[in-house]
């Protein structure tokens, strides 16, 4: 792996018609993420000793992001901030991170009510057309990663996810196409 670490590898594979394109990531990649997205949001809790909001896209597969899954997470922005404004909550600090191991946004409130939060994130990852691919995490003001109220569906079928998950019940290029496609519908019906 620390062969391919910093070479970059554009990956582009046909899946039932459908073409996924983007740059690959390999495990370090997403560990160095996951580590720099932990460290961001222990800063902000720190600082702020607030409710954090940190969204992302539930992308499986190597490849993380490109131009329509960035399309489709600035929607989920949108929402995001749509909400904020109509609570007239208040972003203390943020960043945004658009790199190949995906599209992130960490936000800090002027809000301490993370259920009330956790609630509203709920909403927008159920109700957007393409919500299931949203991954918005609230971190309460002590730390606590907030529970969801219900278990999130499988991307393909109406099981619960952690159990298709656990059993790998669906290939990664299944879900990538399944992926594909709602991303290609959802876009061209928002242009």
């Amino acid at each position: 792996l620390e062969i391919f670490k910093n070479r970059k590898m554009l990956f582009i594979t046909k899946i039932g018609g459908i073409m996924l394109h983007g740059e690959t990531v390999v495990l370090t990649d997403m560990l160095d993420c996951r580590e720099r997205r932990s460290k961001k949001q222990e800063e902000y809790r720190n600082k702020y000793q607030t409710v954090i909001i940190s969204f992302c896209m539930n992308i499986p597969g190597p490849i993380k992001t490109n131009s329509d899954i960035t399309k489709v997470f600035q929607s989920g922005v949108q929402d995001i901030f749509a909400f904020l404004q109509s609570s007239n909550i208040k972003i203390l600090e943020s960043v945004e991170y658009n790199e190949k191991t995906g599209n992130e946004l960490i936000l800090a409130l002027d809000c301490t009510d993370s259920k009330f939060i956790k609630n509203a994130m709920t909403y927008i990852e159920e109700t957007h057309p393409v919500g299931r691919l949203f991954d918005i995490d609230v971190i309460s003001p002590d730390g606590v990663k907030m529970s969801r109220n219900v278990f999130r569906k499988c991307f393909i079928c109406d099981c619960q996810a952690q159990d298709c998950a656990s059993i790998r019940k669906h290939s990664v290029s299944e879900m990538q196409e399944y992926i594909d496609s709602k991303i290609k519908e959802y876009l061209k019906l928002n242009k």
